[in-house]
Parts: structure tokens; C-alpha cells; sequence
């Protein structure tokens, strides 16, 4: 069986496909689509029904020796095959469509399911992720020794991205949410957020990605991502609004001695997976019988030259580098949005511990900075007194004065 596709649609012929030649298959489509044999055009490309000319369609010659064999040219039971032909024919059934002149009459669907094949990207647009190694560790160690990889956790990396497309991660932030074995639920406070975006513009920093956790049931499953997780990460991809944009999944691997290593993988979600989300193909509620490594469409799209609405998950997956560094703050004081609440007393002991510290260096991490910018002004003190960080400058006595006194209030 090979599928014909052409302005009016798609439709079906029946052949031997193994000893079928190319001058059969024009006779079996003239024999049941009552298309003469001299005014078909038969190729392989998609591009085919585009043409708009005569000396457009005289470029698809992938088809033109009527004595190819099928196989030979790819051409399998349920590929296929694109027509184009000039003059008028009936189409039988409901769903015909009226012919005219060619390439006249093809529907606006037609058009946008034949754009919308799905292929691999080869190449990312991120370089190389890098991740600062005490932002890193702090996270994998939260879920690793207190959560135990039992629920899912996530958060949002940020840093800074080279004109060569190279990402460094310098923080992350854990927004208030709720995991489970199989779902992550982000239950996001806008005004905490507003801080974390003033407090990483002070620092010359902005979000670059979004990193989570997979549990210890789902390294039993065959997916790298399931359909739930590819559905947020691509949501998330498209309102970072960043070509650069990382996903970032930590998960315990099984070593070569039996036991399980933290792993770190990197991905981006391919510039196909954002279009499909930005234009509305992707169903966003999740049967339960939908297997999970298959992402589900509204309509067909074409993969591996079928038809399909079920896109296996790795084909939106584009795999980045990874490295790691250290940067520019540090990650020992408590991070917000845990099982613990962050107190002025977690402030009182972190200041005593670093007493012999420039003031500058005490308080050159992200987590103190959030926790002090609730009772600055979002707009002006609390970017000023991040940028005193990023440039390891003189902290005005103000400012000083003001967290010495937070913490001594403890």
C-alpha cells in the first residue's frame, strides 16, 4: 500500500511494492485516481506540491525513469509518495476537493500538515552547558539525601550566555511547587518572582533554562523524558524566549559496581517541538493510556514519511555538552521554598560564620540575596545591591546596616 498525496488530498493505491517499478505505480494511480499517466509528476519530496511552474516541477527527477524499482528509491508499504499534475479530475467521496489549475486548489491544512514534518535537529544552538559545581551539587544533594529521588523537584538555572552560544549556570531557584513520582506541579508566586529577576539583573545574570529531577520509578521506564515532562519543559522553553534556552534532568544511574551515581543530562527542546507548541499542536491533556514516551498531536503530522499524531519524545530532544565551573558566588546558605522555611536566623548564623570575610563576599549568594530583597525595593535597591556582588564592590552602609540589623533582630 502507498499513500498518495496531492492537492486533492490524501489517498491510497494498492501495489506489489518489492517488484513494483515506477511505470506501474503511474498506471495503478491512473487506473484509481483517474489521473492520466503522461501529466503525472511523481517524487518523493514534499516540496513537489509547492511548485508553482513548469520549470519548478522539471527539478523532481527522483521519479522520472519509469523503469526504477520502487525499493530502490525508498519507497515502502504505508510511505508517501507526493503527485502533482495539471487539469481537472473527480475525486471520489466526501472529502474531495474541487481541482482547478495546479497548485490552485490545495487547502490550508493540506499546506501546513505537509510543512510539519518531524525530524531530528541535529545541531543545538546551546554550545556547551556549564554548571557551577556548588550550585550543582547543592541541588543533587537535596534530592538525593532528602527527597531520595522519591518525588520529583525542579528549578530555574540562571547565568550567562557567550556570544558562541555557551551557557553557565551560577544559580538555581526552587519556586514553591509540589512533586510527586510521576508529575511536577509548579505553584509559582509572581512577586517572588519579580525579586529573583531584579536580584539577577543586579548580578548580570537571566534565566537560561529549567533543570529537574526524574525518580527512582521512572528509571524504569524506556524514555528519556516522558510526554508530561517534554509538555513543560517546552512551555517553559518558549516563555524563557531564549535560542539558547537548556533542560537540564538530574537522575540516579546505575554504576558499574551495582549501586547508583547522580547523573546530570543536558537537552534542548528542538526548534520543531516550539513551533508545534506555539501554534497549538500539541494535546496538552494526557490520556492515562497514552504510552509516556509518545508525545500526542491535534492532527497528523509526518515522521519518518508517515502520518502519525504520536511523536516519539526523543525526536524533540537535541543533546547538549556538558561541563562544569566555578563561578562567582557561593551556595551555603539555605535555599528558599524547601521543606524548612528560611528564617532570619539561618541570616543571623550565616553572617556570624563569615565574620572574617569582606562584607562584599558574606553576602555573594543568591539564596541570602532573595531572602534580603523582600524588604528592599524591587526596582532600585534590590538590582543595586546585587550589582555590588557582581562587581565585588564596597556595599554601602546602608544596605550594611540594614541585613546586620535583620539578622541581629533574629
Amino acid at each position: 500500500m502507498i499513500r498518495i498525496r496531492s492537492r486533492d488530498g490524501l489517498e491510497r493505491v494498492a501495489i506489489d511494492i518489492p517488484l513494483a517499478t515506477v511505470a506501474q505505480l503511474k498506471s495503478e494511480i491512473e487506473t484509481h485516481l483517474r489521473v492520466p499517466t503522461h501529466a503525472q509528476i511523481l517524487s518523493t519530496n514534499r516540496n513537489l506540491l509547492l511548485a508553482k511552474s513548469r520549470n519548478d516541477l522539471s527539478r523532481f527527477t527522483d521519479m522520472s525513469d519509469p523503469s526504477a524499482r520502487l525499493s530502490s528509491l525508498n519507497v515502502a508499504h504505508g510511505s508517501v509518495v507526493y503527485l502533482a499534475y495539471e487539469g481537472q479530475r473527480t475525486v471520489a467521496g466526501p472529502a474531495s476537493h474541487r481541482a482547478g489549475s495546479f497548485g490552485k486548489k490545495m487547502t490550508m491544512d493540506d499546506l501546513i500538515a505537509k510543512q510539519m514534518r518531524v525530524t531530528r535537529q541535529e545541531k543545538a544552538h546551546c554550545e556547551l552547558v556549564s554548571f557551577d559545581r556548588d550550585a550543582a551539587n547543592v541541588f543533587q544533594h537535596y534530592v538525593n539525601e532528602s527527597l531520595a529521588f522519591a518525588v520529583k523537584r525542579g528549578g530555574f538555572m540562571y547565568g550567562t550566555v557567550s556570544e558562541e552560544g555557551k551557557v553557565e549556570v551560577d544559580f538555581i531557584y526552587e519556586p514553591p511547587q509540589r512533586g510527586t513520582e510521576e508529575n511536577l506541579m509548579l505553584l509559582r508566586d509572581p512577586d517572588e518572582e519579580k525579586l529573583v529577576e531584579a536580584t539577577a539583573l543586579g548580578l548580570g545574570m537571566r534565566r537560561v533554562g529549567f533543570i529537574f529531577t526524574q525518580t527512582i520509578s521512572q528509571n524504569k521506564k524506556d524514555y528519556t523524558m516522558s510526554n508530561a515532562e517534554v509538555l513543560q519543559a517546552v512551555e517553559l522553553h518558549t516563555e524563557g524566549n531564549l535560542k539558547e534556552w537548556v533542560t537540564a534532568v538530574v537522575k540516579l544511574k546505575e554504576n558499574e559496581d551495582g549501586g547508583a551515581d547522580v547523573h546530570f543530562e543536558a537537552f534542548q527542546l528542538s526548534d520543531m517541538c516550539v513551533r508545534l507548541f506555539k501554534e497549538g499542536w500539541f494535546e496538552r491533556e494526557i490520556q492515562e493510556e497514552v504510552d509516556p514516551k509518545l508525545s500526542r498531536m491535534k492532527k497528523d503530522v509526518v515522521v519518518g514519511g508517515k502520518d502519525t499524531r504520536n511523536v516519539d519524545n526523543d525526536f524533540f530532544l537535541v543533546v547538549v555538552k556538558i561541563s562544569d565551573h566555578l563561578g562567582p558566588l557561593s551556595s551555603t546558605f539555605p535555599i528558599e521554598n524547601r521543606n524548612s522555611p528560611v528564617t532570619m536566623k539561618a541570616l543571623k548564623n550565616h553572617m556570624d560564620r563569615t565574620k572574617s570575610l569582606p562584607f562584599v563576599k558574606r553576602i555573594s549568594d543568591f539564596h541570602l540575596l532573595l531572602l534580603i530583597a523582600r524588604f528592599l525595593d524591587v526596582n532600585a535597591d534590590v538590582p543595586a545591591l546585587a550589582a555590588c556582588v557582581q562587581m565585588q564592590a564596597t556595599v554601602p552602609e546602608g544596605y550594611q546596616l540594614l541585613i546586620e540589623s535583620l539578622a541581629t533582630a533574629s
